[in-house]
């Protein structure tokens, strides 16, 4: 069942006072993490083979529609600077293309081939992952690609918030967060799009963590792509090191990434450091 269509467990809404409406939406949003911890062991499953196809040499995919699809894009866009990945290694394809990311495209996620077509543009291969993103899971651009993407030997996942879906049916590793009724009904940019958004965060900081792409707890890759970035990373250096800013802000300038000053600062004739990072 379709329960992310159900009807709403609020209803005359346009009666309500800003405050209730606030409350309510608050109130079922709260619902999401909940449902999305039932989904871990489903999530685990997907990230290791995210990691292993990864490690072969593959990239990740993502495919979706509407705020499913801009979902994905938004995943892919933050892993370059978070951890100084190609930008090439995740990728987020939308229906209807690029010109969806911003206003709807009508009719793209009905095309059951497109997908395949647009993952084709990528010489795609066998080593890659494909990972579905659909609210409903009965999206059409989604279900095709990933239908073909493992009739042609890739790896598949989806991340949809309805049980028992063509989607997940059409995938090797599905994560099924079942969110149920919206406040707005059918409104999926909501509770489906933020349960959505939580798998998204885990699956790729998962698998970057897993690939060596995190120290302790601190990027230590990221780009030192505007100041708030190289502050951060130069307080970064700092607590692991035990040195003040400017011989902080020298090694970043010198070196040019965290993990490259963390390295070559430990490296000197000696020099011990705190917090070695290899």
């Amino acid at each position: 069942m379709n329960t992310t269509e159900s009807p709403s467990d609020f209803n005359n809404l346009e009666t309500l006072s800003t405050r209730e409406l606030l409350a309510g939406i608050n109130s079922v949003d709260a619902t999401v993490p909940q449902a999305v911890a039932k989904a871990l062991p489903q999530l685990e499953a997907l990230v290791e083979a995210t990691v292993d196809r990864l490690q072969r040499g593959g990239r990740l995919f993502y495919i979706g529609a509407g705020t499913s699809g801009r979902l994905g894009i938004l995943d892919a866009s933050e892993c370059p600077p978070t951890f100084g990945v190609p930008h090439g290694l995740v990728i987020g394809l939308i229906a209807g293309g690029d010109t969806a990311i911003r206003k709807a495209v009508e009719n793209a996620e009905d095309d059951a081939a497109q997908a395949w077509q647009d993952l084709l543009a990528y010489a795609i291969t066998d080593k890659d992952i494909v990972v579905g993103i659909a609210a409903s899971g009965r999206t059409p651009y989604v279900i095709g690609g990933l239908e073909q993407a493992r009739r042609h030997g890739l790896a598949t996942g989806c991340i949809v918030c309805n049980a028992g879906s063509a989607v997940a049916a059409a995938a090797e590793f599905p994560v099924e967060i079942v969110t149920g009724p919206e406040f707005v009904t059918g409104s999926t940019r909501l509770k489906a799009g933020t349960a959505q958004k939580l798998a998204l965060n885990m699956l790729t900081t998962a698998t970057f963590i897993r690939l060596g792409k995190v120290k302790g707890n601190k990027m230590v890759d990221m780009q030192l792509s505007n100041a708030k970035l190289v502050d951060r990373g130069e307080r970064m250096l700092m607590d692991e090191l035990g040195i003040a800013q400017p011989e902080a802000a020298a090694l970043l300038q010198q070196y040019g990434s965290v993990r490259a000053a963390l390295t070559g600062r430990n490296s000197l004739p000696g020099e011990t450091g705190a917090g070695v990072v290899n």
